[in-house]
């Protein structure tokens, strides 16, 4: 079974920068698509940036400009840099895992707060 364990979240002031690491494990990690998805309170899971296979990027309009996804293969880890920071970043952040036409694979979340 996939694992994928976040960290790096925490509580920071707006303007401020937080790097968010997901670690893989029990998986072939450079064959897979990687991404990272967000959850606010009340509000539906989105999308904020993914990584490829090939290291091809998206970004959600919301991030664009402020933050950076990267993969590391041989550590079998993907970030994302965060900068910044602005209270609507608010959210429990998913690292999630997938290859086309297969079912997504999801870490547990990692709680970013970013304060005014």
């Amino acid at each position: 079974q996939v694992q994928l364990v976040e960290s790096g979240g925490g509580l920071v002031q707006s303007g401020g920068s937080l790097r968010l690491s997901c670690a893989a494990s029990r998986m072939i990690f450079s064959i897979y698509h990687m991404g990272w998805y967000r959850q606010a309170p009340g509000k539906q899971r989105e999308l904020v940036a993914t990584i490829s296979d090939s290291g091809s990027t998206v970004y959600a309009d919301s991030v664009k400009g402020r933050s950076t996804i990267s993969r590391d293969n041989a550590k079998n880890t993907v970030y994302l840099q965060m900068d910044s920071l602005k209270p609507g970043d608010t959210a429990v952040y998913y690292c999630a895992a997938h290859i086309t036409g297969f079912p997504y694979y999801w870490g547990q979340g990692t709680q970013v707060t970013v304060s005014s």
